[in-house]
């Protein structure tokens, strides 16, 4: 099975966008080919795609790892930011052409359009520019979705966010202050405790050189985190268990340290009555997702505005840019791990 993606390629009036196709593989593998524009169906809004972001799902896809859900685009890209070209039939809201707008996706983010349900589109803060906000959608909603919709996060407790340098970490540390409590972080250098103290953190831990467990116990008197935001899994267990506070809640969302686990996991994690909650994104419901946009652009849309306005402003942070004729050397960058925050697709060139 190839998987595709977008580059926008000759005139616009053009009814053919160009796409990235690939055989699973390497980011060598990704090449360039022509498709039909997509025209939006019921409740639908067409897109003209400035910018995308890479998200780790992206380099997983290619590989073969974590394939679109069914029915789904298999064109890679979970976000876009861009304007409105025009609506379907059955639109409710009064989206008009050049509005700009930002969007979560299930796919089809490496494109020059992307058709798109109304549900999950947002307007782009004013003070934003269309790259910046293309560094939203999945990973501040992932953020939102792990410490609101399941963790369910509560004024005072203590939040350890591995990858506290991510795209999802820089997200939940200025989610967490925001919400009341505090985020505690880990990141495999220096430079990247550095920036997640900017956005927030109380605490970083460099994994690579310090047991994490010890420090987070150290902090927090031997009380522990309450909740654990945790892409790593498996080679990371014993010590989440170990500074799990009673009654905790270890999120888990990704499982990029591996999936096996051996040992008494369950005695352990029991013995401190916690709980295991894991979740993903991407296959959630169109409802699940309407319902997450709508509530975080109710909670934490507003806080992405002039400095002068909010006591409490969000930001989201940029790693680098790259063109989607560079999406090689971005996926490259991502699994090198030398990204602080999120690397950027431009797909329209900025004017």
């Amino acid at each position: 099975m190839e998987l595709l993606s977008l580059f926008c390629q000759g005139s616009l009036r053009h009814v053919t966008t160009s796409e990235t196709i690939r055989k699973q593989g390497g980011p060598e593998s990704m090449l360039l080919r022509n498709v039909p524009r997509p025209q939006p169906e019921h409740g639908e809004v067409l897109i003209r795609v400035h910018a995308t972001a890479l998200n780790r799902a992206d380099t997983l896809q290619r590989k073969g790892l974590y394939p679109a859900p069914p029915g789904e685009s298999e064109v890679m890209g979970l976000e876009a930011a861009g304007t409105v070209v025009s609506v379907g039939p059955g639109v409710r809201k009064c989206w008009g052409p050049g509005d700009r707008v930002m969007t979560l996706l299930s796919g089809g983010g490496y494109a020059e359009y992307v058709a798109v349900p109304e549900e999950l589109l947002m307007s782009i803060p004013p003070h934003l520019t269309v790259y910046q906000a293309a560094a939203i959608p999945e990973a501040w909603l992932t953020a939102f979705q792990l410490l609101h919709f399941v963790a369910q996060v509560k004024e005072g407790e203590i939040v350890l966010v591995h990858a506290g340098a991510s795209g999802v970490g820089t997200a939940a540390v200025q989610l967490v202050r925001l919400a009341g409590a505090i985020p505690i972080v880990t990141a495999g250098s220096s430079e990247k405790l550095q920036m997640a103290e900017t956005l927030g953190a109380a605490a970083g831990f460099n994994y690579k050189q310090e047991d994490f467990a010890e420090k987070v116990n150290d902090f927090t008197a031997g009380r522990g985190a309450n909740v654990i935001l945790d892409c790593i899994g498996g080679s990371n267990w014993e010590r989440n268990v170990a500074c799990l506070a009673t009654d905790g809640r270890w999120v888990l969302y990704g499982c990029m340290g591996g999936k096996a686990v051996a040992g008494d996991i369950l005695g352990k994690l029991l013995s401190k009555r916690g709980q295991l909650l894991c979740s993903l994104l991407r296959s959630r419901s169109l409802q699940y997702k309407a319902d997450l946009v709508r509530a975080f652009s109710e909670r934490a849309l507003p806080h992405f505005s002039d400095p002068t306005s909010s006591p409490c402003r969000l930001r989201p942070v940029i790693d680098s840019t790259f063109g989607l004729e560079q999406v090689a050397d971005a996926h490259r960058h991502m699994e090198a791990n030398r990204n602080m925050g999120k690397i950027v697709i431009n797909v329209m060139n900025p004017q």
